[in-house]
């Protein structure tokens, strides 16, 4: 199981090293490019498309492996879950790729990501059909009522939390990374082969090209890339733990922390300024760190850090769930992220400069303690 991880893992950074240079010609020459404005970061005109690189290592990999695994490796479900995988990506690249091209209308782009997730729920019956009672002791069957639409928002929203921040050199691959790569090892501690082999080939096309796209990147990913690996993302996360008697979609959340996080807060911040929710601007995470004057390079490398602590907080809980104590330490973990989050949110100002409830707050309880030190 381990050796045809890291062979699938090989294969697709060898395949993704060698096309994204391939793929960066093709874009350059069918005018996929990414001109910089007022919201943009860059400088530079910039060739994008480069999700297609990835796409391709992922599809090719897993096509050439699967004829090759013995029958015991993949269960019915398994299979149905790769095509599902296939069929939902490939929808959802080819949809990346002529947006990189053409700029399609935003309410298009939405409605096709609808259907790829129909697709997903009604024409391979992948679905959540399972969730925790807090503190309960088994899990409880959903009825298609509510799992139904319950996993089409997943999909379409996890799919574009992505897309949010992919706003600097290497930032949504290797976050992404991190991400796949926490699957990858929880799966690794479940015995989950089906989701080992995805997972370690998409890391593998991830890897290879953020190569040349880690500052100074020579190719964005455009979203081709960003949108993909957010279906991914959905697919593998939603379908890899569903079955952990724990509060339905910690651990997922955990796993893709940093840009849902970040989509939260963008929500509340127009919200906040009385903005259209769907309005571009410049206070998502990473623009927040480089007004803070970090350098692009270490605003990226503070990002990954951020998502390697959500990924491990999501492996400790696993563990925890597998031990019999989840549901304690999924309320500790909950707990210490969401104040973490609020203060985090609050000296970098992601969602306004001047409000700083939490923190005034504090600093009112540590002034008092003073004065009721001095007095004594």
């Amino acid at each position: 199981m381990v050796g045809v991880g890291i062979a699938g893992f090989v294969t697709a950074l060898a395949i993704a090293l060698a096309l994204t240079p391939l793929v960066k010609s093709f874009a350059i020459k069918i005018g996929a490019m990414d001109v910089p404005d007022h919201r943009k970061v860059h400088t530079r005109i910039m060739p994008r498309m480069g999700g297609l690189a990835i796409y391709a290592a992922f599809t090719v990999t897993i096509l050439c492996f699967m004829p090759w695994l013995p029958d015991s490796f993949l269960s019915d479900h398994d299979e149905s879950l790769i095509r599902a995988l296939l069929v939902g990506g490939t929808m959802i690249v080819l949809l990346g790729a002529l947006d990189d091209r053409f700029q399609l209308n935003a309410k298009l782009k939405f409605l096709v990501q609808i259907a790829a997730a129909c697709i997903v729920v009604f024409g391979f019956d992948i679905q959540i059909n399972l969730v925790n009672i807090p503190f309960g002791s088994a899990m409880q069957p959903m009825g298609d009522w509510l799992g139904i639409p319950l996993t089409i928002i997943w999909i379409v929203g996890v799919t574009n939390a992505i897309n949010l921040i992919d706003g600097l050199d290497g930032l949504a691959a290797g976050v992404s990374g991190i991400a796949i790569a926490t699957i990858l090892v929880m799966s690794a501690l479940m015995g989950q082969s089906s989701v080992i082999l995805l997972a370690a080939v998409l890391l593998g096309g991830v890897m290879g090209f953020l190569h040349y796209n880690f500052h100074p990147a020579k190719i964005f990913m455009g979203d081709s890339g960003s949108l993909f690996l957010g279906f991914s993302l959905a697919m593998l996360s939603m379908l890899g733990f569903k079955q952990i008697t724990v509060v339905s979609f910690v651990t997922p959340i955990l796993i893709i922390g940093v840009p849902l996080s970040d989509t939260f807060f963008a929500i509340v911040r127009r919200w906040v300024q009385k903005k259209p929710i769907f309005a571009p601007d410049k206070g998502h995470l990473h623009h927040r760190l480089q007004q803070l004057g970090f350098s692009h390079r270490k605003t990226v490398l503070i990002i990954y850090g951020i998502a390697a602590f959500f990924g491990a907080c999501a492996v400790i809980q696993s563990v925890a769930s597998s031990s019999g104590m989840g549901n304690w330490v999924t309320f500790i973990v909950i707990c210490v992220l969401l104040f973490l989050l609020q203060i985090g949110a609050e000296v970098i100002g992601i969602v306004d400069k001047t409000k700083r409830p939490v923190i005034d707050f504090i600093n009112r309880l540590l002034l008092r303690q003073q004065a009721n030190t001095r007095s004594k």
